[in-house]
């Protein structure tokens, strides 16, 4: 008995679907994702900082967003 057009197109929809569930989606690393997750973290800390040097007035204030800005960088390049 032949079959009809659209339920072959169903039959196929319903396979790509299963494909694409049990196809592998690339999973990172898990010590690699930490990393990432890390060096984020560190930039955005280091972003918080520049935003805060942009508005301290005290001096003491500045040299310590300074050398916070410093030591981020730096843990950023280890990173």
């Amino acid at each position: 008995m032949a079959r009809g057009w659209e339920s072959k197109a169903v039959e196929d929809q319903q396979q790509d679907a299963e494909r694409a569930t049990t196809a592998p989606t690339g999973a990172v690393d898990p010590v690699e994702a930490a990393r990432r997750a890390r060096r984020a973290t560190l930039q955005l800390a280091r972003t918080r900082a520049l935003a805060d040097l942009q508005h301290a007035c005290a001096s003491a204030h500045r040299a310590m967003l300074e050398a916070a800005i410093r030591d981020l960088d730096e843990q950023i390049r280890a990173v």
